[in-house]
């Protein structure tokens, strides 16, 4: 009786399978490298890409932080201070004692490379305020137009700190009111007032109820904050009961999420108001400096 012979391996399946293996070697040398070279960019990146804190000022509910010294006694800290109480008064809100914190880059470079790392996809601006339940924040750099940039800036933080919301149009406007520096709040921002001029010349018309349906930054062009800014000095400026309006609806967002709009509040408290916006408009180039 023949034993029979043991089964052999097939050479051709062995080879098959040598060449599988070398393949899935090398791949996984592969992806072990990129994962250590991105490894490496990032840990380098990460090394470059921090937040200012090497020096600090603070006072009231602001604190200022830098790589470079700032001393408390120096004119744009000061502004920041009085800009505070300006606020407070022209908008009847209390002085809160949230901080905001303002992250003072030393240049343009470390302020864009920290924002791309931190929240890509920002379109490039000088500044930002950045609001959540932690922290109230304020990125910006040392630059030609500091002293606006952080007027701006640091307005959206005060209002974001004393009232439980702002529409983002309003937020804005008020922010664009109080940027401009001066003796008194209300300074006209030159700009605009010519921009806007030139608009209503060409058949532009103000549209409070469009500008309330914008709920992104990205969504807000040149024209929304110039809008936005002339709906404010109008009615801060304008009558008392302008004034008594955006006051009184400051005063709900204290504490109601939804209250009624502007919009609907203004034609029925100032009768004619559009018109009268628009004349005030018209006239804000005649306006003299204070």
């Amino acid at each position: 009786m023949k034993r029979q012979a043991p089964n052999r391996p097939n050479q051709s399946s062995n080879r098959k399978s040598q060449r599988i293996l070398k393949a899935l070697t090398l791949s996984l040398c592969l992806l072990l490298c990129l994962l250590l070279t991105q490894g490496c960019r990032s840990a380098a990146k990460n090394q470059t890409v921090h937040l200012p804190a090497r020096h600090s000022v603070s006072a009231e509910q602001l604190i200022v932080l830098s790589d470079f010294k700032l001393g408390q006694d120096h004119e744009l800290f000061q502004d920041l201070i009085k800009l505070r109480e300006d606020v407070a008064e022209t908008l009847s809100i209390p002085l809160n004692s949230e901080q905001v914190t303002v992250y003072l880059f030393t240049n343009q470079e470390e302020y864009r490379n920290y924002l791309d790392m931190t929240y890509p996809g920002l379109p490039p601006r000088r500044a930002y305020f950045v609001g959540t339940p932690k922290e109230l924040a304020v990125y910006t750099f040392w630059g030609e137009r500091i002293q606006e940039d952080l007027r701006h800036e640091f307005t959206h933080g005060l209002l974001h700190a004393s009232l439980k919301t702002v529409p983002l149009w309003l937020d804005e406007g008020l922010a664009e009111y109080f940027e401009v520096a001066g003796n008194t709040p209300g300074q006209v921002n030159r700009d605009h007032a010519s921009r806007l001029s030139t608009a209503l010349n060409n058949g532009w018309k103000p549209d409070m109820k469009r500008l309330e349906q914008l709920e992104k930054v990205s969504q807000m062009q040149r024209v929304d904050y110039q809008e936005a800014w002339a709906w404010v000095h109008f009615m801060l400026n304008s009558t008392p009961e302008t004034r008594d309006t955006l006051l009184e609806y400051l005063a709900e967002l204290r504490t109601n999420n939804h209250p009624e709009e502007l919009s609907t509040r203004l034609p029925r408290d100032i009768p004619g108001v559009d018109q009268r916006f628009v004349n005030y408009v018209a006239s804000l180039n005649t306006f003299p400096s204070r």
